[in-house]
């Protein structure tokens, strides 16, 4: 069964210990703890690693999102640094990146995450590439409706994981319109992304729907049902294959 959890920022975004709360009753196996903007980087620190061993102990998954504002990039690098030293994955926008020898540090617990089309790069497979031969550790955050909304055709996502398959290391789930607004998946969403499930599904997957608590669940079995798709479509083939051969 695929590992499928929420950002707190998509549930309450600057709240983190709100995000937390909503979870806390809920089928989530993993967690992306979200300080989008610097100033919410220090409290969650703070209170996140202090709580780090009951967060383990109730979900499978655990992931830091950095901020995408800071001021200071070295300053920011150290601050993410206590966040490496635990082994846990440090989702990173490929944009705020400047000095390259700064995020070397954080090996391979740094997670580029792929574009949207408003942003100057990381968008595209050939744009990732050069990145990643910047930051030879760095694993792959792959967000799906990022890639869609570059490519409608789901071509550009397809090649993304052909080519960093091997650094994948989680996926964020959604949708997201042209001006980069997160909502909920649509129906014709959910088809383009069932394609690449059988992908998908073999990483920690992160929702990054803005929902109320009561949507939680439906998302989370959602995202399940979708994720699981290919796999069952391809054994019910496989199965009307034998009974058809006697």
């Amino acid at each position: 069964m695929p590992t499928v959890g929420f950002s707190t920022g998509a549930l309450a975004l600057g709240d983190f210990e709100r995000g937390l709360r909503m979870l806390a009753s809920k089928r989530a196996n993993a967690v992306e703890l979200s300080a989008l903007r610097s100033v919410e980087l220090a409290p969650l620190l703070n209170a996140a690693l202090s709580r780090l061993e009951e967060l383990q102990a109730r979900y499978q998954y655990i992931a830091f999102h950095a901020p995408t504002d800071h001021q200071n990039e070295h300053d920011l690098v150290e601050q993410l640094k206590s966040i490496a030293e635990r082994r846990l994955n440090i989702v990173v926008h490929p944009d705020i990146i400047r000095d390259v020898s700064l995020w070397q540090q954080l090996g391979n617990c740094l997670c580029i995450e792929n574009m949207d089309s408003r942003k100057v790069t990381g968008r595209t497979a050939k744009e990732l590439r050069g990145i990643f031969e910047k930051l030879p550790q760095a694993k792959l955050c792959f967000d799906v409706a990022h890639a869609r909304q570059v490519d409608p055709t789901m071509t550009e996502a397809t090649r993304i994981l052909s080519e960093f398959r091997n650094r994948l290391a989680q996926v964020h789930l959604s949708e997201v319109n042209g001006k980069g607004k997160h909502f909920a998946m649509s129906f014709v969403a959910r088809r383009a992304y069932e394609r690449l499930a059988d992908v998908l599904s073999t990483v920690p997957v992160i929702l990054e729907s803005p929902v109320n608590e009561t949507g939680i669940e439906s998302q989370i079995e959602e995202a399940k049902r979708m994720l699981t798709h290919s796999r069952a479509e391809a054994q019910s083939v496989e199965a009307a294959s034998r009974w058809a051969a006697g």
